[in-house]
């Protein structure tokens, strides 16, 4: 591309100044907003059900209880929640820094159906409808009365409901052991009503009931005119607290339901930020490395531009959370991941750079023209290659949920920074130093320089063998039936806990047979032997904490975090998921055919993105691991990213067939295109590789299966660049 060098200056002296702008105008604590998954809190997907519900009360019951909700969470205190409607009957619910996910969970869903109602004392009807025979409008209840079990027949009818209680307060009992309860004050309306009522009803009972449960039943020992009344239960303090706020606040509208749920504690939040900069720093080291034992003085400018694409990345996420106050970006685990790939995909326009400089400086041109040249000519391939990632990234955005949508950002953000470093930044940097003349040649160590591999009279047997591969990888898959999705396309819940001793998985899988959880799924983490995560296909965790505490009582746990679906929010995710994959290679097909102008080029690597998408989900479930949003996240990333190497030689294709005209068969421009792109190809992989491998191996738990996925992906991706979708060109052209 050819570019004034003053103008090229100015830009990476704009560059600096925002540089400066997003590391020193914001406080330390404002420059990046962390996702749940990083600081720990609790990610809740609720449904409304409005079944029951008449018509008129249908419309508006969703967002009278999201301002329910809202109200609840404000007393509760939660610092900076999120709470916003989604959809026809969901709303979203994003708490940071819960720990006590139980008492969340049981403040937010409780539907809090406050009834006043009647006790009929007669022993007779007691003992006969215990029997059975429950006469007409009434119920049998059971409620705790002094540490015992106690029945009531009460009256289905209420007499009285919560909606006339204007304020509720935690008291103390003064008179007994300074328990907790509740106190209810009534509008002027329910103080008169409860006034009546106790008035004509002296000497009976008059329960209390929540949510079906009777929590008390005193006697009416005379009017009440002051329009006050009591809750008392065997309340502690944190219950009594919750129930005043629930009372305060009013009742939801309809009952409400947990569908999705993903609960992370802060010692897995702090160990996910741990493993994600460990995993930066040791990949970005080896990359740096690299570039710097091969391309000598060249691969020392490349590096500093990784550098700036890190601090600008970071500078971006700063930016964005100060101005975009309404709609923050945040950084999430996923996205710690984007930014660890974005190092190994940044050094692929480095790479093609350097590659491009070292072949115009052995045909002979000086040092400039030569720098000249290769930005030039590697200028189409990096845009065309890059954008198709951006597809893919937008693709993510779209579909994916809050982590993956972090990925995406990152991603995005990484792409478009390392373009702008490796297309201005170092040619800035090559033309100053020359001009100074502080650098006179370049260095660069060879390596498969003038190969001349026969890959396109092989292409039979790699067919073959990429096809029976592929078939015996989908058996595979779809032989594991249940099991080959993981929860977020399946449902069910992952637990993940963490003992101050190691357990055995045979104790633990014991005592999950004895709560009825045999099928349960339990597996280790391989960083952590104290720690272990269980897959079940029910909500469980109340059962598995319980039968922890009493089989390993002298062994305390902590939750490190909880994620639950349900089987309706699995199948939408599945179908998203499937409609983020198609319409990204639809995207890609698009936009390759329109670029190099023939369909043959476009479908050639569309077909070569589908061997890359299927051998990934084969091998995978091979190896046992289960296909989740994080994978297919890794599958998205893997198109785009595969895409960029038949890009490339595509690109190298299209060259020779204008210099060489009809001198040479397609054949042997295809096999010249992929000798002359081999260094490249086999360089960017290798690196790419070392910095997923450092996610894979440091990482952390979580993004095990994700970097797994990346590096079977990746690894494929160049396989079928070479022996798949270059051949393919050929079968396809017309004779």
């Amino acid at each position: 591309m050819k570019m004034n060098k003053d103008l090229r200056v100015k830009l990476v002296f704009i560059l600096g100044v925002v540089i400066l702008f997003s590391w020193f105008a914001f406080p330390l604590e404002k420059r990046i907003n962390l996702g749940l998954d990083l600081k720990g809190g609790m990610h809740l997907v609720l449904r409304v059900d409005t079944a029951n519900l008449s018509e008129n009360a249908k419309t508006d019951a969703v967002e009278r209880a999201l301002e329910i909700i809202r109200n609840r969470i404000d007393e509760f205190g939660v610092g900076e929640p999120s709470i916003q409607r989604q959809g026809e009957e969901e709303i979203v619910v994003q708490l940071p820094g819960i720990t006590d996910r139980n008492r969340a969970i049981e403040l937010i869903g409780r539907t809090a159906l406050l009834e006043f109602k009647l006790v009929n004392a007669d022993p007779e009807k007691l003992k006969h409808s215990a029997e059975g025979n429950v006469p007409e409008g009434y119920e049998l209840k059971t409620y705790m009365k002094d540490e015992e079990e106690a029945q009531l027949l009460i009256e289905k009818k209420a007499v009285l409901i919560g909606d006339a209680v204007v304020d509720a307060q935690v008291s103390f009992d003064r008179t007994g052991f300074g328990e907790p309860y509740v106190s209810l004050k009534f509008n002027s309306q329910g103080a008169r009503e409860f006034a009546k009522i106790t008035r004509e009803n002296v000497g009976k009972q008059l329960a209390i009931v929540l949510d079906g449960k009777v929590h008390s039943a005193p006697v009416i020992r005379e009017a009440i005119p002051s329009g006050e009344a009591q809750i008392t239960g065997s309340f502690d303090l944190n219950e009594a607290r919750d129930l005043s706020i629930i009372l305060r606040v009013g009742a939801l509208p309809a009952p409400m339901y947990i569908e999705e749920e993903r609960t992370v504690g802060p010692l897995l939040g702090q160990d996910s930020i741990n493993s994600g900069i460990k995993a930066c720093l040791i990949g970005g080291a080896l990359v740096l490395l690299f570039m710097t034992v091969y391309y000598f003085n060249a691969g020392i400018i490349a590096n500093i531009a990784l550098m700036l694409n890190m601090v600008l990345i970071l500078g971006a996420l700063g930016m964005f959370r100060v101005l975009l106050l309404q709609q923050q970006v945040t950084l999430t685990l996923p996205g710690i991941a984007g930014i660890v790939l974005t190092l190994g995909m940044a050094v692929d326009a480095n790479v093609l750079i350097n590659e491009r400089i070292r072949e115009e400086l052995r045909i002979g041109r000086p040092l400039y023209a030569a720098i000249r040249s290769g930005y030039n000519k590697a200028f189409s391939a990096i845009i065309d290659s890059n954008v198709t990632t951006l597809i893919a990234a937008f693709l993510l955005f779209q579909f994916g949920t809050g982590p993956i949508r972090g990925f995406a950002v990152t991603l995005t953000i990484g792409i478009l920074v390392s373009l702008f470093t490796a297309i201005f930044v170092t040619r800035t940097i090559f033309e100053t130093l020359i001009a100074m003349k502080l650098m006179k040649k370049i260095h660069m160590v060879p390596f498969l320089t003038n190969t001349k591999f026969d890959f396109v009279g092989k292409r039979k047997i790699f067919y073959a063998f990429s096809i029976v591969l592929i078939i015996f990888g989908l058996i595979v898959f779809q032989g594991k039936g249940k099991d080959k999705y993981g929860i977020d396309f399946s449902g069910g819940e992952l637990q993940r806990y963490k003992f101050q001793q190691v357990v055995s998985i045979e104790d633990i899988r014991d005592s999950l047979k004895e709560v009825g959880l045999a099928e349960s799924t339990i597996l280790p983490f391989k960083d952590s032997p104290r720690a272990v995560a269980i897959r079940t296909f029910e909500e469980s965790s109340n059962k598995v904490q319980e039968v922890f505490k009493e089989k390993f009582p002298n062994n305390k746990f902590e939750i490190m975090g909880i994620e639950k679906v349900g089987p309706l929010v699995g199948q939408e995710l599945r179908k998203r998921a499937m409609q983020a994959i198609l319409f990204a290679l639809l995207g890609i097909l698009i936009y390759v055919g329109f670029r190099f102008k023939h369909f043959n080029y476009a479908a050639a690597g569309i077909i070569a993105l589908f061997h890359d998408v299927f051998l990934t989900i084969g091998i995978l479930a091979i190896m046992g691991r289960s296909i989740d949003l994080l994978v297919v996240t890794a599958l998205l990333t893997i198109a785009g990213y595969s895409i960029n190497d038949t890009i490339v030689i595509f690109d190298r294709v299209r060259e020779i067939e204008r210099t060489h005209g009809r001198k040479a068969s397609l054949g042997e421009i295809i096999n010249l295109g992929v000798n002359q792109t081999l260094s490249r190809t086999i360089l960017t992989t290798v690196l790419t590789l070392l910095v997923v491998f450092a996610l894979f191996f440091f990482g952390g738990e979580v993004l095990n299966s994700f970097a797994l996925a990346l590096i079977i992906g990746i690894s494929s991706g160049v396989y079928s660049t070479i022996f798949i979708a270059s051949p393919l060109v050929l079968a396809w052209q017309k004779k």
